[in-house]
């Protein structure tokens, strides 16, 4: 094989997508015949066919072998050449693998030969005269394996003719018209598409139906069709475009912009190589640019057999061999041109198997993306991770420090970026690892829930929390409340030296050691660690240890607690489960009572703790009475105490803080009036000899029952009308009717009681009399009152009185009346049922049960309801009880006025 002289190493290069390797050379072809040319070429598998201007066909084998460098090369092998006898030349050649024939277009007219004798056929039908050019349909429409479908273009007419072609003869089996003489022609299927002297056209043979494409002139250029695909045609188009083009006549790919001097034209997906005066040029399908450029002079044939670009001198013969597309790839994006790259891996899919294809693809995302992340396009990084399904850890390795000593993580081999760590893609800029530091926190934060994640959480997490603690983010603590697989080993270092203590606790607190959380925050609170993070943390603890399960640790820091701030530490009581009665209650919730138990402090031992805690205490105590309202006498006994105490204690002290006093003074009438759980007798002992308290001595006289002591101090020790009024209608309230009649009574005759000496004027206590009977006047004795009243009352002054008096009087007779009526219609009709069931008989045995109480009948006796059904006569009267009319008008006659 001879020296390559007339081919140059390439001038412009956006990728190596082909290597331009000598396949037949010229002494080999033609030894020392100076004035052969070659004309055309066929390829057929490892066959190569050359027609030449002396009218001959040359035939070599080519041996496809590898260099030691991994380069492709040909080692070419002549095996055979025939003279046509026509001293014409060879103009086009086209290989039948099927019938093993060569069709040869020579001196306007295509034969047939043998492939691999290159003898002519013998028979004298295989031959179309007046021929300009033909072509072969790669997607024949006849089922036929052994014949060839060709279109022929006419040298005297306007036509195109289609032929099949056999073994041994030719056979016409369409001739369809054109509007203009065609000067080349590509077949496919039904579809002709045509090169006329002035415009591109589709035309199917078929159906007649034609499409015009867009005009140009046969004159300045020659024309290009060629057929890339099923029912898709590359055509020169004027501008310097390579048209694409289906059978529709639409291009739906964006045509690629060569030179206007293009000579011939091939496809070698993604690729489009054109030919050129003094060059080849490369562009890609998939972005329209140019790719390569490799200069070739002296060349006129490019043609593309099977996916093999031949291209060919009017001397020798090259072979394009396509890089294979990885290695192009990977010079792409070693040449950090990421679009490119991914570009062309989307274009590849179609020749690369599926398995294969996905883990390359998959690679090529993660590789695309950390160069993108080099050049801090952290949006367009982050996408091709998630789309090449990153493991995440190739990417925490970058930062030093952060993935966990324990993790047995290794990186990919071959790796997937250039950079060795963090510093040395940032290179000193302290920016740009900021930066890099925060997409990492987005991209962590993003991906840790995700299946991106799986089998490496406590790596992704351990590193995201290392990130937030350097970084102050807000996030940290999310996290560390949240589900997570921090590794404590490695976390809590790193937080201690960032000062993150009450995350450190959070951490151990979620790693199940409360008790190191709750030290660590004490000594936080306490001033011995500083860490700002909250400002409340004291807060915080109270109401940790107020959900804490651990007892222990409960009665171990209360103490503490409680003394920084009773008011607050009690919590740590009093928003725990109030105790072991009411779980007691909770029989039927078996687990639930085990894990109450477990967490609940028993209320006695707390209030015996807390002893030395008044204002604890007493907060507790308002949290078992009023809050939780427990209903045990020690309970609401004690805090009764507590309150009289401190009462006492207020009054004791000179000068008397009016306000506290009031306050403490509320807060105990209120209990005495609210509760009747407390030891009365005990109260009453403690304030007996304090005049300040009349109104609280009067309230635990009434809870005795004693109403005209407590109705004595209120009238005549507190001069409070009022209050003695709202005492007889408060302690009444839940009462029947007569017992709040025995109150006003009661009331009445303090007012009108004679006898008692009080410093209370007397028009003053009638006015008071007066004033209950008109507001109450329907609730008294009207005879007792006119019994009690003095005789020289005016009946004007007690005209409401009397009003109310008697109009409640009248009510409840006709009431009464009403109700007697009733009664008697009642019986009345009950009467007349009785005689009407007399009238039938009424069958009961002992297996026939009561429709009321579903028993069966023991005896005879029964009642018949309305219907004839017997029932029992027990039965009957409750529900005759329960259903009587009377009974209902009697029940509310009270609401009538």
């Amino acid at each position: 094989m001879m020296l390559l002289v007339d081919v140059c190493c390439a001038f412009k290069m956006s990728v190596k997508a082909f290597e331009l390797v000598p396949a037949v050379d010229r002494e080999l072809l033609m030894g020392d015949k100076a004035r052969i040319n070659i004309e055309c070429i066929e390829c057929c598998g490892k066959h190569l066919y050359v027609g030449t201007n002396d009218c001959f066909i040359h035939h070599f084998l080519l041996e496809e072998h590898a260099t030691t460098k991994g380069m492709l090369s040909y080692t070419v092998q002549k095996l055979l050449f025939r003279y046509l006898g026509l001293k014409k030349p060879v103009e086009a050649l086209k290989a039948a693998s099927a019938l093993e024939r060569i069709i040869v277009l020579c001196d306007a007219t295509v034969s047939v030969v043998d492939m691999i004798t290159l003898e002519p056929v013998p028979s004298g039908g295989a031959k179309i005269k007046g021929v300009a050019a033909f072509c072969v349909n790669e997607n024949p429409v006849n089922g036929d394996p052994f014949c060839v479908e060709i279109g022929v273009i006419s040298a005297r007419r306007r036509t195109v003719q289609i032929y099949m072609v056999y073994e041994d003869r030719v056979q016409l089996v369409k001739e369809v018209n054109t509007p203009e003489q065609p000067c080349a022609v590509s077949l496919d299927g039904y579809f002709l598409c045509l090169a006329l002297s002035t415009q591109y056209m589709i035309l199917n043979y078929s159906t007649g139906a034609a499409q015009d494409l867009f005009p140009y002139d046969s004159e300045e250029r020659k024309p290009i069709v060629k057929r890339i695909g099923r029912e898709e045609f590359l055509l020169a188009a004027p501008g310097g475009l390579g048209m694409f083009a289906n059978a529709e006549g639409i291009s739906q790919r964006a045509p690629v912009n060569w030179s206007e001097s293009v000579m011939g034209a091939a496809v070698c997906f993604p690729y489009v190589v054109a030919l050129d005066e003094g060059f080849v040029s490369v562009h890609s399908m998939l972005d329209q640019q140019l790719k390569q450029t490799l200069s070739f002079r002296d060349g006129h044939i490019l043609q593309d057999f099977e996916g093999k670009v031949v291209l060919a001198s009017s001397k020798a013969v090259y072979v394009l061999v396509p890089l294979p597309l990885e290695r192009q790839i990977h010079e792409l994006l070693a040449g950090h041109r990421v679009e490119e790259a991914l570009t062309l891996t989307e274009g590849a899919r179609r020749n690369i198997p599926k398995d294969k294809f996905q883990i390359m693809h998959k690679r090529i995302l993660q590789q695309a993306g950390f160069i993108q992340f080099g050049q801090l396009q952290f949006l367009e990084a982050k996408e091709h991770f998630r789309t090449g399904q990153l493991d995440v850890r190739e990417l925490i390795s970058l930062y030093p420090l952060l993935l966990p000593a324990s993790s047995s993580f290794t990186r990919c081999h071959p790796p997937l970026h250039e950079f060795a760590d963090l510093n040395h893609l940032a290179q000193g800029d302290q920016e740009k690892v900021q930066r890099c530091k925060r997409f990492l926190i987005t991209y962590l934060g993003e991906v840790r829930s995700t299946e991106g994640a799986n089998g490496c959480r406590e790596d992704v997490d351990t590193a995201l929390l290392k990130l937030y603690a350097e970084q102050d983010h807000e996030s940290l603590l999310d996290l560390l409340a949240s589900p997570n697989a921090c590794l404590l080993a490695e976390s809590a270092p790193w937080l201690e030296k960032h000062h993150k203590y009450f995350a450190l606790g959070l951490l151990y607190h979620y790693n199940g050691q409360d008790s190191a959380a709750l030290q660590l925050w004490v000594r936080v609170v306490n001033g011995d660690l500083q860490d700002s993070t909250r400002s409340d943390l004291y807060e915080y603890v109270v109401d940790f240890l107020s959900f804490c399960s651990n007892p222990d640790l409960v009665w171990k820091y209360a103490d503490w607690a409680l003394q920084r701030d009773q008011t607050i530490g009690v919590q740590i009581f009093t928003r725990r489960p109030v105790g072991q009665d009411q779980v007691k209650e909770q029989k039927d919730q078996v687990k639930e009572q085990k894990d109450q138990v477990k967490e609940q402090v028993n209320p006695d031992d707390v209030i015996t703790y807390l002893g030395k805690h008044s204002q604890a205490l007493l907060l507790y105590l308002e949290h078992l009475v009023l809050g939780r309202r427990i209903q045990k006498e020690k309970l609401h006994t004690h805090l009764a105490v507590q309150y009289t105490d401190r009462v006492l204690s207020l009054l004791s002290q000179s000068p008397t803080v009016d306000q506290q006093v009031s306050l403490a003074r509320d807060k105990l009438q209120f209990l005495l009036r609210e509760s009747s759980l407390y030891r009365v007798q005990l109260l009453l002992g403690k304030i007996q000899e304090y005049d300040q308290l009349f109104l609280e001595r009067a309230t635990l006289h009434g809870k005795l029952e004693e109403h005209d002591k407590a109705l004595h101090i209120l009238v005549h020790q507190l001069k409070d009308f009022p209050a003695a009024e709202a005492y007889c209608v408060r302690g009444s309230a839940s009462r029947d009717p007569a017992y709040q009649q025995r109150l006003l009574h009661l009331l009445l005759g303090v007012y009108l009681d004679r006898d008692l000496p009080s410093s209370t004027g007397t028009g003053e206590l009638e006015m008071a009399a007066v004033d209950l009977l008109n507001r109450h006047g329907e609730l008294f004795d009207a005879v007792r009152v006119l019994d009690l009243l003095p005789k020289g009352w005016s009946l004007q002054l007690l005209r409401p009185f009397l009003g109310r008096a008697l109009r409640g009087s009248m009510h409840a007779c006709r009431t009464s009346q009403v109700a007697l009526g009733l009664a008697r219609s009642e019986n009345l009709q009950l009467q007349h049922d009785r005689l009407k069931q007399r009238r039938s008989p009424v069958l009961v045995s002992e297996k026939k049960g009561c429709v009321l109480c579903h028993n069966t009948f023991s005896e005879p006796d029964c009642v018949c309801l309305p219907g004839g059904v017997p029932v029992h006569t027990h039965c009957a009267a409750q529900r005759v009880v329960r259903d009587s009319p009377t009974r209902r008008q009697l029940a509310n006659s009270n609401n009538h006025t």
